[in-house]
């Protein structure tokens, strides 16, 4: 019995350790900058929101804030999972419990105690352990009505050997040993032991449960509704076209980087991303100027530069491939022309990048027979040509925010559970409506609200982890059910006496091994659960 409460209260400590390893990324000191522009150290219970606090290089940040100066390179795996360490500069946010890297960062508190980042993932960790699934409560009645039958067959095992003629000692031996085989504890602990133990694995994962039922339910989505912008794609322009005229491919790009390294433009940080990608040096620039609805203007080497629209290029009646343009223009895609002295030398195509784990999960669902939905307010063709590269066969688009909730409803009136995956304000009536609601924990602080599950990496591969951590979940409870209440439909009739005559008999003490060793095996199976994340 020893044995059995020994391996149970390591199970339940396993599954608590998560936590403890949260708390223990929190520095317990600052280096606070005063009004002075002195730093001194502090305990980060005192910090409050609007200080200043310096981090140096190697250093965990103490607790959530904005960088207003300094540049570095963050480790945030400990807190987000994410392996690849994330450059930080001036307006970025930062988490407590993160590493920096080799640089110095300044930042402004944003959240203090019950508010910040950690903390919230702490809280919602233990609710979710804390709280009853339906299997949870079918096992605590399951557990309740064999109490009942316990004491009843106990008695009426008493009753029949004493109205068979056998003496007293003997009745009571058999009785007793009912009562303690049958024991309830093994199926009271065969729902909480998997409940905490699944809730660890998905918080070491990135993937935070807040509703345990609708999260065990996801074992029967059939159909997953996406967010494009910022969920299937990055969010952000990235170059995926260019054609070259009269110069090579390097020297066009470094032309556009020279001028577009002015700007701050969304398209402007897809030329300059793609030129650092491809190690390309930015030269320099004079009179820049940026031309209202047209693009830019500025002199390289003594040559007047325009990276301009294609309304522009039509205005001044340069001649470029329309058909080539209105091929990328299908796709989607934002065109750029370069112009040296009013010259054509090439174009460069942009879009909102598809993310690489968006097609792998798309793939992976429809192995699984779940299919994939794209829901977006993006127009047909933009919408049309993201779908196609993802290998999506529904494709819903032009969808005002307020109807994305009613289309997750039609969609369910359809028969299907749908699981909805979003991360902007206007995806939190849908996520609410959704059999499923998984936010991206890169998102609104809204979305994150009305969702069943939140996803701390932006990543869409972990719909799936959470998709196959609920089937694997449900397979753990059963197979403990199974075993708590299938143990006692064998060992009751034997402990009550009933192949007595046959030579079969269970003493009270061996009733008590058996009884320990049913709760042995559910709680070695409960640590067993893991899921294939690949």
């Amino acid at each position: 019995m020893l044995l059995g409460h020994w391996i149970e209260m390591r199970s339940v400590m396993g599954a608590s350790n998560a936590l403890d390893e949260l708390i223990k990324l929190m520095p317990e000191t600052a280096h606070r900058i005063n009004e002075d522009g002195e730093n001194e150290e502090v305990p980060v219970k005192q910090l409050q929101a609007g200080d200043r606090v310096l981090v140096k290089p190697g250093e965990k940040i103490p607790i959530d804030g904005i960088v207003y100066d300094g540049s570095s390179e963050v480790n945030e795996s400990m807190v987000t999972g994410e392996s690849v360490p994330v450059r930080k500069e001036k307006g970025d946010e930062i988490i407590g419990g993160s590493i920096n890297g080799e640089g110095i960062l300044r930042f402004e508190v944003e959240k203090v105690g019950e508010d910040t980042f950690l903390s919230q993932v702490i809280r919602m960790v233990q609710q979710a352990q804390e709280s009853k699934s339906k299997t949870q409560r079918l096992a605590d009645l399951a557990a309740k009505w064999l109490f009942y039958i316990a004491v009843s067959v106990g008695t009426i095992t008493f009753v029949a050997w004493i109205l068979a003629g056998r003496e007293l000692s003997f009745a009571v031996e058999r009785a007793v040993t009912v009562i303690i085989i049958s024991c309830p504890h093994a199926l009271g602990l065969a729902m909480p032991l998997v409940t905490a133990v699944s809730t660890s694995i998905g918080a070491k994962k990135g993937l935070l449960i807040r509703d345990r039922g609708a999260f065990e339910n996801a074992r029967k989505i059939d159909a997953v509704v996406f967010d494009k912008t910022g969920t299937l794609t990055e969010g952000q322009f990235g170059v995926t076209d260019m054609k070259e005229v009269g110069v090579s491919r390097e020297e066009l790009l470094t032309i556009a980087y020279s001028v577009e390294a002015n700007s701050e433009h969304p398209i402007a940080k897809g030329i300059i991303k793609q030129a650092e990608d491809r190690g390309l040096q930015a030269k320099e620039v004079k009179d820049y100027q940026n031309l209202t609805g047209r693009g830019l203007q500025a002199m390289l080497d003594g040559e007047k530069i325009e990276i301009a629209s294609p309304g522009y290029v039509r205005e001044k009646g340069i001649d470029f491939d329309e058909d080539h343009y209105e091929g990328l223009a299908r796709e989607g895609k934002t065109v750029v022309f370069v112009l040296r002295e009013e010259e054509l030398i090439g174009s460069i195509a942009l879009s909102d990048m598809v993310r690489d784990t968006a097609r792998e999960a798309v793939q992976t669902l429809k192995s699984m027979g779940i299919e994939s939905i794209m829901l977006t307010g993006d127009n047909e063709r933009v919408a049309s040509y993201v779908g196609k590269q993802l290998g999506m066969e529904t494709v819903i688009a032009e969808v005002l925010p307020q109807e994305k909730s009613q289309k997750i409803e039609a969609l369910q009136k359809e028969g299907k559970k749908i699981a909805m995956t979003g991360d902007g304000v206007n995806d939190a009536p849908s996520l609410a409506m959704a059999d499923l609601g998984i936010a991206i924990g890169a998102g609104t602080d809204v979305a994150i609200e009305t969702a069943d599950v939140i996803l701390v990496k932006s990543n869409p591969l972990d719909v799936v982890n959470i998709i196959k951590l609920s089937k694997a979940t449900y397979g753990k409870m059963i197979q403990n059910l199974i075993w708590a209440t299938g143990y006692n439909v064998i060992a009751l009739p034997l402990a009550a006496g009933i192949l007595y005559e046959q030579g079969v008999v269970i003493s009270p003490a061996l009733g008590a091994v058996l009884m320990s060793l049913s709760t042995v095996i559910v709680s070695i199976n409960a640590r067993f659960l893991k899921i294939d994340d690949r």
